[in-house]
């Protein structure tokens, strides 16, 4: 028996894979078993922002390690308060406080507990292309496919339509019109649900894993201001875009607002240690001042994990990352990936910020008609397994959810790295071109 056998792997049809084992990797780059290398276009589920055994971060896990390698949440540790210190400084204002999870799911299950706590409501808004975990109530709040299977209707979870310019659930033309038609959709969802029935709304600030949906300027301005006139909390779900993917610290950073709370993983410490969080308002941190806060984790601010964070964000600062990840965007992917798209006829859409972006594929551009469907069973999907074999055999490790290619590199990638990753996707591409 394979040994890989012997894991339960979430969500894959359990049984023997086609996948490489990684045993190494420095940079941008892993190192199967046999010793080849593999460019990896995916910073693995978007979370290595900073590459493979970043010194910095190594030595950080290691000094700590040597001091005290693990704590319970209740006492208090000097590595804890350092890792809070340092996300508090580059958080959006009013987010003064931090507590701390072992991942993104966690971090909204507690957030949507908080915002339910200080209003008293029970429903939560989300939008119907997103992903917020698969934790109960993350999993109903997601709004893809990927809910489908777990979905029992009795989380309190409402969706909505957000911004999609290229598949307008609005019939809009422009991204100025697509923002004011999604903002009064979504006043209307709230009318129509009662704004006395809703403790808040929980939006990803650019849609990651759902399609790399970049919202139109002024739109998350405005969820600000309709959630401050029904007295909603705005819950940001930074999980994927939080420290630096989108070229700013944070993706409510382009559009210039503060929530009321915010979700964090990832990036964080460039995933070397599992660890998200809930940056925490004033004003909800002030209730919880007066009551007790009714959870907890065994592993809340994990020493290592927060080590991590302390060396990940200090290497971001040193190395200008945020200033290179913004440049990755509009001097790099962006300008590539959209030449790509007029070479093969099976690019749909290119969408993208910083070091996040996605290529659509489609099997007529004039219908928009998908590669394959939502939701496809493994024959439906054949399309794109294959194009992922494709850029593995030629030493690429895509992102491939859906009918999209995402593009995730490194924030810290070279521009030959990226440059060679670019070539290998023109490459995979002419294999979603025989499937026109």
């Amino acid at each position: 028996m394979d040994p890989d056998d012997l894991v339960f792997h979430p969500w894959a049809v359990q049984g023997p894979r086609d996948v490489p084992t990684l045993v190494g990797g420095s940079g941008s780059y892993v190192v199967d078993e046999s010793g080849r290398r593999y460019l990896d276009f995916s910073s693995q589920l978007v979370f290595t922002s900073l590459g493979h055994q970043h010194p910095r971060i190594v030595a950080a896990i290691k000094a700590q390690a040597d001091r005290l390698c693990t704590l319970a949440p209740g006492h208090a540790s000097d590595i804890r308060s350092e890792a809070a210190r340092l996300i508090v400084e580059v958080a959006p204002e009013r987010l003064g406080h931090v507590l701390f999870t072992t991942g993104g799911t966690e971090a909204i299950e507690h957030a949507v507990r908080m915002a339910r706590l200080y209003t008293g409501r029970p429903k939560v808004l989300a939008a119907y292309r997103s992903y917020h975990g698969s934790t109960t109530t993350s999993i109903h709040l997601t709004g893809d496919p990927r809910r489908w299977a777990s979905d029992t209707g009795a989380a309190g979870a409402v969706h909505f339509f957000g911004p999609f310019l290229y598949r307008s659930a609005f019939g809009s033309r422009t991204p100025e019109e697509e923002c004011e038609r999604a903002l009064a959709h979504l006043e209307q969802v709230i009318l129509l649900e009662g704004p006395s029935t809703i403790a808040g709304l929980v939006l990803e600030s650019v849609v990651g894993s759902s399609g790399v949906l970049v919202p139109p300027p002024g739109y998350l301005r405005g969820v600000r201001e309709l959630c401050d006139r029904h007295g909603m909390v705005y819950i940001a779900d930074e999980v994927m875009v939080g420290f630096g993917r989108t070229g700013a610290w944070f993706g409510v950073d382009h559009d210039g607002v503060a929530p009321d709370l915010m979700a964090f993983a990832k990036g964080v410490n460039s995933g070397y240690v599992p660890l998200g969080g809930v940056l925490v308002s004033d004003a909800i941190y002030e209730l919880f001042t007066k009551r007790p806060y009714p959870a907890g984790m065994t592993y809340s601010g994990h020493p290592l994990a927060c080590a991590a964070a302390v060396g990940a964000i200090n290497a971001m600062h040193e190395e200008h990352t945020i200033a290179a990840a913004a440049r990755l965007g509009t001097d790099i992917l962006g300008p590539a990936l959209r030449e790509l798209a007029g070479k093969h006829e099976s690019v749909g859409d290119v969408r993208g910020i910083g070091g996040l972006w996605s290529l659509e594929l489609v099997r007529n551009r004039l219908t928009k008609e998908p590669l394959v469907p939502a939701g496809a069973t493994a024959a439906g999907n054949a399309p794109m397994v294959a194009v992922a074999k494709a850029c593995r055999e030629r030493g690429l490790l895509p992102l491939v959810l859906g009918n999209r290619l995402h593009v995730a590199p490194p924030l810290n990638v070279t521009d030959s790295d990226a440059a060679a990753g670019l070539t290998i996707l023109d490459e995979a591409l002419s294999v979603a071109d025989t499937y026109l």
